[in-house]
Parts: structure tokens; C-alpha cells; sequence
């Protein structure tokens, strides 16, 4: 049964998580030898200039009435030779992918799968959280400076903000930059990210499935930062969505006041599959980082666009 107001806040639910409680704080801790044996994938190899598409840069982007006051990095991908009703891929975080030296090199994998007949050209977005011009008043947790609130706000929450955000608002953008019409088809749009960014293309996609159906999320944050954890019990109480996810987590995944990574994830693996959704879960040793998602980075999109 949903829990009333009056519970709501005599549990204290409404309340912004102490910098430290019960000797633990917030944060992600790392070590290099759970991801050693990941490598990018074979695909994330550069191909040769001549066949690599072309890469946009702006900077400051500020056009956005949802998240106002904000400015942000971001960068759109034009694959050779794509035309009107091209797909369309979005990245939360989108350096961390965009990198030609990090984990994923997304625009490599794309170039190759691409050429190769493997998929249709797609477009991506590399779109960075927004960079506040005043400073945050509401924040999950006492530590986070303004920055990390911007990004947990329009990641964290569980609305439709910021789906409205890529499809209303960069969406128009990318198309008038490129002059390519992209294809107004939910299956042939996808929403990534890693962690906070992760639960962000889920949301997207279930608060939008008629305008994004496809999510890759990398070890994503389904805890209760903004009641992300709420995620399987709707999966299991709700009508089920035309969605189709690709989930990863690890053995070491993040572990803090907002909840286990690990077992959250098992748990979305867990209700997707009750529910009846297209699903598919990888669970790797490594941490809460990329290098398990980008050494089946490939893989991945053949399974979303199969």
C-alpha cells in the first residue's frame, strides 16, 4: 500500500541524508585491480580519419528552459553519409563516453558498427549535466557541493523533467545543427549513462516511452537518492512499457547511505524480468566505473537494436 502523507514524513523520509551517519559517508571507492581485466572492446579501435564521422563542440550550451540558470558541455556525433529519419543515441555524462582514451570510445564503436552494415547511422549526443550559475538549495545529501546537486537533480529525480529536457529541448537543437531530421520512432532512439546518469535513461524512457524506447544504464543509481529504489515495485505493480534494457552492475558496484548498487541493480534485473520486459543484465567483478560496460560495449547495441 503506498504510505500516506502523514507516514511520509513522521519516517523522516522527506529528510536530506547527514554528510556522515552511522560512521559512513557518501562516495565511490574504487580499485584498479576489480577492472584490470577489462579492456575497451575490439570495435573501440580508431578506424582510419577518412571514415570516422564528424564531431560538433559546444560549449556553455544554456538553451534550456527545464533547467534554467545552467550551462553545460555538449557535443553531437554525425556519422558519414546519414540522412533525414537518422537514429538517435543520447550519453548522460557524455565525456566519459566520448573520450577516444576512456573505457567506451563511443565514437569509435559507432564509426566501426556503422561501416561495417551492422547498424543504421545514428547520431549520439554527448550531453554533460548542467554546470548551476546559482547555487543549489535542494540536495539528497549534505555533502554534495552545487555541482553535484545540479547533476543529481536532473538524474536522480524520478520525473518527467528530464526526458522533456532531451526530447524537447536538445533534440530540436541537434536537428537544427545538423539539418538531419531524426526518425520519430521511439525504437530507434536510446538513452545511456553510467550510475546517476543511468537511472536518468531509464527514466527517460518510462516516463516517455513514446518518444524513447531503448536504455543502457552502467551500473545505475536505482537507490534512494531521489527514490530510485521505488523502480521494482512499480515494475511489478504497473502496466508494463514498450521498453527494451540493457543493465550492468559488478561485484564491487558502489556501496553508500543511498543503498547497495550491486544488489539494486540485481533487484531492477529481478522485477524486469517478473514483469515481462525485454531485458538483459551483464553482472561483471569490476567497480562503479565504465570498464565493464565498455568491453561489451558493441554487444550491447547489437542486443538494444537487434
Amino acid at each position: 500500500m503506498p504510505l500516506n502523507r502523514n507516514t511520509f514524513f513522521t519516517l523522516g523520509l522527506e529528510s536530506m541524508v547527514p554528510a556522515e551517519i552511522n560512521g559512513r559517508e557518501n562516495g565511490v571507492k574504487n580499485d584498479p585491480v576489480w577492472d584490470a581485466d577489462y579492456e575497451p572492446c575490439p570495435e573501440a579501435e580508431g578506424i582510419s580519419e577518412a571514415d570516422r564521422g564528424s564531431v560538433l563542440r559546444f560549449e556553455d550550451w544554456a538553451q534550456t528552459d527545464i533547467f534554467t540558470d545552467t550551462r553545460r558541455l555538449l557535443h553531437i556525433y554525425v556519422p558519414q553519409d546519414v540522412t533525414n529519419n537518422a537514429s538517435i543515441m543520447f550519453f548522460n555524462d557524455g565525456t566519459y563516453y566520448l573520450s577516444r582514451k576512456g573505457p567506451v570510445r563511443a565514437t569509435h564503436v559507432l564509426d566501426r558498427l556503422i561501416n561495417n552494415g551492422e547498424i543504421r547511422p545514428t547520431i549520439a549526443v554527448f550531453i554533460n549535466p548542467g554546470v548551476p550559475v546559482s547555487p543549489v538549495r535542494v540536495k539528497p545529501i549534505e555533502s554534495y557541493g552545487d555541482i553535484e546537486a545540479q547533476r543529481s537533480l536532473e538524474y536522480d529525480q524520478l520525473t518527467a523533467d528530464y526526458g522533456d529536457f532531451l526530447f524537447h529541448e536538445v533534440l530540436p537543437f541537434v536537428e537544427s545543427e545538423t539539418g538531419i531530421k531524426i526518425s520519430p520512432d521511439p525504437n530507434r532512439r536510446t538513452v545511456c549513462g553510467i550510475s546517476s546518469g543511468g537511472i536518468a535513461a531509464f527514466t527517460a524512457a518510462w516516463q516517455h516511452p513514446d518518444q524513447s524506447t531503448r536504455v543502457l544504464s552502467h551500473c545505475g543509481s536505482f537507490t534512494n537518492i531521489w527514490g530510485g529504489h521505488n523502480y521494482p515495485a512499480m515494475l511489478r505493480s504497473q502496466p508494463r512499457r514498450a521498453i527494451r534494457v540493457f543493465l550492468t552492475s559488478n561485484e564491487n558496484d558502489a556501496d553508500t547511505p543511498f543503498g547497495n548498487w550491486a544488489l539494486a541493480n540485481q533487484t531492477m534485473a529481478n522485477a524486469l524480468d517478473y514483469a515481462g520486459y525485454d531485458y538483459h543484465f551483464e553482472f561483471g567483478h569490476g567497480g562503479h566505473s565504465l570498464n565493464h560496460g565498455g568491453s561489451i560495449f558493441a554487444d550491447s547495441l547489437r542486443w538494444l537494436w537487434r
